[in-house]
């Protein structure tokens, strides 16, 4: 067993005398939006309001104690309210990009809430205008400051897994027959709601795939229920393949999560995702330029502490990105190879 990795959160954190920027959300009806109380309690941030323009969905917020807290505004009085820096798009899925678009066109750097859309130009066009306008759009893709995914990059970097040539992630739940009527309305099945976050990761590793292969299938044979809930992608390289499976069938789903990486060098398999440890093998020894311990040849479990939580690297990165104090690393050329893959992994038609 190796010695605990400390989360690596603080790093990013607000400094003293910083005033916070203003974070207007619009929505509570995506299944992330209660991550609306990470940024309440970040330093870096002031959360104005909420906006939902949906009757029912309203009601929600005034009686759920996520968001009762918070002011509920109109659209026009969330996206007017001087100081406004950013908006959190945090609707139900197929609102996103509408809301997403307002923002932008108002002059607001935006986080964006998966998927961005089942086509894949009218998030080209939003890309293009954030682009044009100096804005930010980042993706509420929720493993990029994961602590393990963090050390797995310096891992890369350091070349200690030799060249990689095959990356393995899963990402399933069981999903309520309420959410499988929801999803049914998208031809993508579980891979279009799921798949984002393990494709981000995936092609943070090996970049845009050459092409992408889908296999879906539909376990569950219910009448009224067309949901695809079992589904396998390929993504191929030219030295790599990658494969990327979701369903919405698999009991205790989430402690099966996982991201693998194979070089020839090295593994490094991380299982849980959202209690992370890490099994790193290695060919050799292995030690970073900075110092610290030596990681000996042989498997190496990792634990990882204090707990990971969800967001809370996200939201002081984009504070960072929005000061002008760091670029943004996941450009709108990486977000929309993400975005090109899940729909093709989705069996979904790009435009």
């Amino acid at each position: 067993m190796g010695t605990a990795i400390i989360c690596p959160i603080a790093a990013l954190r607000a400094q003293a005398g910083k005033a916070p920027l203003k974070y207007l959300q619009i929505g509570v009806g995506h299944a992330h939006a209660n991550k609306i109380q990470v940024y309440q309690e970040s330093p870096d941030w002031d959360v104005i309001g909420i906006v939902e323009e949906n009757p029912k969905l309203l009601a929600k917020a005034k009686n759920n104690d996520a968001y009762k807290q918070f002011p509920l505004l109109t659209l026009e009085e969330g996206l007017n309210m001087p100081g406004l820096s950013v908006v959190g798009i945090e609707t139900e899925i197929g609102e996103l990009l509408k809301y997403a678009s307002v923002a932008i066109s108002a002059g607001k750097h935006v986080h964006l809430d998966k998927p961005a859309g089942s086509q894949l130009e009218p998030y080209q066009k939003l890309m293009e205008e954030a682009d044009a306008g100096g804005l930010v759009v980042q993706m509420g893709y929720m493993y990029r400051h994961n602590p393990a995914i963090r050390l797995l990059h310096r891992i890369l970097d350091a070349g200690w897994l030799g060249e990689v040539f095959e990356t393995h992630a899963v990402m399933s739940k069981v999903i309520s027959d309420t959410s499988r009527q929801v999803l049914d309305g998208f031809s993508g099945g579980t891979m279009f709601e799921l798949g984002g976050h393990i494709i981000d990761l995936t092609i943070d590793v090996l970049g845009a795939p050459s092409s992408v292969s889908a296999f879906p299938r539909r376990t569950v044979d219910k009448e009224g229920d067309t949901l695809i809930d079992n589904m396998l992608a390929v993504l191929e390289y030219p030295k790599a393949t990658a494969t990327v499976r979701s369903t919405g069938l698999e009991v205790e789903g989430s402690g099966r999560r996982h991201f693998t990486v194979c070089g020839t060098e090295g593994t490094c398999h991380i299982q849980p995702l959202d209690r992370p440890k890490m099994k790193l093998s290695l060919s050799r020894d292995r030690k970073f330029s900075d110092g610290g311990e030596v990681f000996r040849k042989g498997t190496t479990e990792i634990p990882f502490e204090p707990p990971y939580r969800r967001y809370v690297g996200d939201a002081a990165q984009l504070a960072a990105i929005v000061r002008g104090e760091i670029k943004n690393p996941y450009p709108s050329s990486h977000d929309l190879a993400v975005q090109e893959a899940l729909l093709e992994a989705s069996n979904m038609r790009k435009f």
